[in-house]
């Protein structure tokens, strides 16, 4: 699962501000064959992410706190520190929005 969701939060974590600047914008990125598209939403101090795997339709909801990341990713629980987190090799893209 941690394979799935840390390139999310690494590209979330390069970049907050423009993240938050366009909070309503589906992003897209690619990891390891798979392509991904997601939201960034803040509830409070908790920031949502929000999306889904292109290919199977998995969902998955990330609520990332000060120090800690807990969500689901299809029907599986997940929580996970926030330091645990890895920043991608390659800045974040996105690709369309609107």
């Amino acid at each position: 699962m941690k394979n799935i969701i840390l390139p999310v939060l690494a590209m979330f974590a390069a970049a907050p501000t423009i993240a938050q600047a366009e909070e309503s914008a589906t992003q897209r990125f690619e990891h390891k064959g798979s392509s991904y598209s997601y939201t960034v939403t803040q509830v409070g101090d908790v920031r949502v992410i929000s999306g889904v795997e292109e290919r199977t339709g998995k969902p998955f909801t990330l609520r990332v706190g000060q120090h800690r990341v807990r969500g689901t990713v299809g029907s599986q629980q997940v929580s996970f520190p926030l330091r645990d987190v890895e920043p991608l090799a390659k800045p974040a893209t996105t690709l369309a929005s609107r």
